[in-house]
């Protein structure tokens, strides 16, 4: 008695109160979701495809190599009269020297064990940063020290379908009873079509690399960057120096004895050169056609047309090419136009690039005479002349 139905109204009044409205009808509930969902979903997809797109933007780096230094192998020497050494190393004696070249090679190795930082990431690549999987690297850059490894790493990053570790793994030599788990850990997630690759040049002259990363895949592709073996012991040197200023000259840790010619291959500056030799421990696990051989001088006069090989090499679509660097005048070596997430210009740091001190030219001379013969076979078995000679 005490209700009335509203002639229009859409609630019923009720005396003392006024019951609520209903909810809007479901249907535009529904619409307002499936609307959100879509924006979602599309900018989800504008983000992934601007990852590829602004890592492959042009950069700018200095060339140059931040390899480790290598482990020394047993000696080999030749006498003054130029005849070709043989192959087999030889235990070398003590030399006065022996002491004070582990330790400037030890001084080297400890500048390489804190290589450049690379670049900070861009925030879309952080944003995609756990998006993919770890996996164990296809490619690997294994030497050599000095060559201008740092440098063809970074050029390759600017790659969109390039996954790199920045610092240097050193599984293969230093960590390897940490088992394969703890070395897959090391690299950064990778999507479907992206190669992940690392670079320790120390491989190269380690004895155990060749089986154990066979062991690991023996589909792993093969990057060595390879430089004339003078400059390469030079270039070698000035680092060491740069970390021990009272180290002997170039000249006496060259020399067993200097009156002879004898030279010391038991210093791992002139060692690493003897890249026929290395070369042959590799060729016993992985097929000469896996392996790529990049002249770290071309990768100073003509860094496109070498990066076009070693995209060709990995299977990539060449992307890097000429627009992508410039030569710095200053420094003497080419720089990309923008860095892997960076939108400025950047060069490698003051270690890259250093001054060469001056060495004696009879010295210079002798060594590359002890080298003829070694860089022919290198030539020879690899099928490309370097013109070292």
């Amino acid at each position: 008695m005490g209700q009335r139905l509203s002639g229009g109204g859409s609630c019923l009044d009720v005396p003392g109160r006024l019951l609520p409205q209903p909810p809007p009808p479901p249907p535009v509930r529904r619409k307002l979701a499936l609307l959100f969902a879509m924006l979602c979903i599309w900018l989800y997809m504008f983000l992934y495809s601007c990852a590829g797109s602004c890592a492959a933007a042009p950069g700018l780096l200095l060339l140059g190599s931040g390899s480790r230094a290598a482990h020394a192998s047993p000696a080999l020497a030749t006498g003054p009269d130029g005849a070709s050494p043989r192959l087999p190393f030889q235990a070398a004696p003590a030399t006065p020297f022996a002491a004070v070249k582990d330790t400037a090679d030890g001084a080297g190795s400890q500048e390489e064990q804190s290589p450049e930082a690379p670049d900070s990431s861009s925030p879309i690549s952080s944003f995609f940063s756990g998006s993919g999987s770890k996996q164990l690297p296809q490619a690997i850059i294994i030497g050599v020290k000095k060559g201008g490894t740092r440098a063809l790493l970074e050029f390759l990053r600017v790659h969109p379908d390039v996954r790199a570790v920045g610092a240097e793994p050193h599984f293969f030599d230093r960590s390897y009873d940490k088992g394969l788990a703890w070395y897959r850990d090391l690299m950064p997630r990778t999507l479907e079509g992206q190669i992940t690759m690392e670079k320790t040049p120390s491989y190269f002259v380690t004895r155990e690399a060749p089986a154990r990363i066979s062991a690991m895949s023996k589909d792993t592709k093969l990057i060595v960057v390879v430089r004339d073996p003078v400059t390469r012991a030079i270039s070698d040197y000035t680092q060491t120096l740069s970390k021990r200023p009272d180290i002997p000259t170039f000249e006496s840790l060259t020399f067993k004895n200097r009156t002879t010619g004898l030279i010391d291959t038991s210093w791992s500056a002139i060692q690493i050169g003897i890249y026929a030799k290395h070369l042959e421990h590799w060729l016993r696990h992985f097929p000469i056609g896996q392996m790529l051989f990049v002249s770290g001088e071309r990768l100073i006069s003509d860094p496109a047309g070498e990066l076009g090989r070693v995209q060709d090499f990995l299977g990539l679509k060449r992307i890097i090419t000429d627009k992508h660097f410039y030569f710095n005048k200053t420094k003497g070596f080419p720089c990309l136009k923008k860095a892997e997430g960076s939108s400025k210009p950047h060069c490698l740091g003051k270690t890259k690039g250093r001054t060469h001190p001056e060495i004696d030219r009879e010295v210079v001379q002798r060594l590359r005479e002890f080298y003829r013969p070694f860089n022919l076979k290198f030539y020879q078995m690899t099928g490309h002349d370097f013109g070292w000679d």
